[in-house]
């Protein structure tokens, strides 16, 4: 309980909205449109002749992840974690060590992604030829997570760099959340063509 109350009592973050831009509210809306191809695409292999439970499985993942980073990036959660992290670090002393916990978590943070990538695609190994696409794009968006959440100044920066008008966070973020969206607008085409008797 005490814990909570260190965290309530400091109110340097609120719920609110986190990126009011333009830019903001279409990564949002691009997140919440794949969400809403991945549940068609995990619907329509439900309601196929013989539906494969890990496609299924695969694609509801999908869809709670692609609603949790639209929630997310609003709400700026990691902004929370991390002001967390750096409350906790000076209330136990160890603020001054700081970088090397945070390069603990972010090796920690890495090597789930990879171990969790590399799971997914032994565990969907069959269907991989129907859902390249979407696992790409699954695993573009969860590097770009991982390079978010190292929030190294040179990360910072490179991800703030423009290309002409296109902010290069922009190009990593919505690149991973168009992967995502074509694969599920596809799988159902994909499925059948990849799965039809030969």
């Amino acid at each position: 309980m005490e814990l909570c109350a260190f965290f309530i009592d400091d109110s340097r973050w609120s719920p609110g909205i986190g990126d009011p831009t333009p830019m903001g509210w279409i990564t949002v809306l691009a997140y919440l449109a794949a969400a809403v191809l991945c549940a068609r695409a995990g619907r329509a292999e439900q309601r196929s002749e013989e539906p494969a439970r890990r496609v299924v499985l695969f694609w509801a993942l999908l869809t709670a992840g692609m609603v949790a980073l639209g929630i997310n990036k609003q709400l700026d959660l990691q902004s929370l974690l991390t002001q967390i992290g750096r409350d906790l670090a000076q209330r136990d002393g160890w603020y001054e060590q700081r970088g090397g916990v945070q390069k603990l978590f972010i090796l920690a943070l890495g090597v789930l992604a990879v171990g969790s990538g590399a799971a997914m695609l032994l565990w969907l190994r069959r269907y991989l030829r129907e859902l390249w696409l979407a696992i790409l794009g699954g695993l573009a968006i969860a590097s770009f997570v991982v390079v978010r959440a190292s929030s190294f100044h040179k990360v910072d920066s490179l991800l703030g760099t423009y290309v002409g008008f296109v902010k290069m966070n922009w190009v990593l973020e919505l690149g991973g959340i168009a992967l995502v969206a074509w694969g599920a607008w596809r799988a159902p085409r994909a499925r059948a063509w990849h799965r039809a008797p030969r």
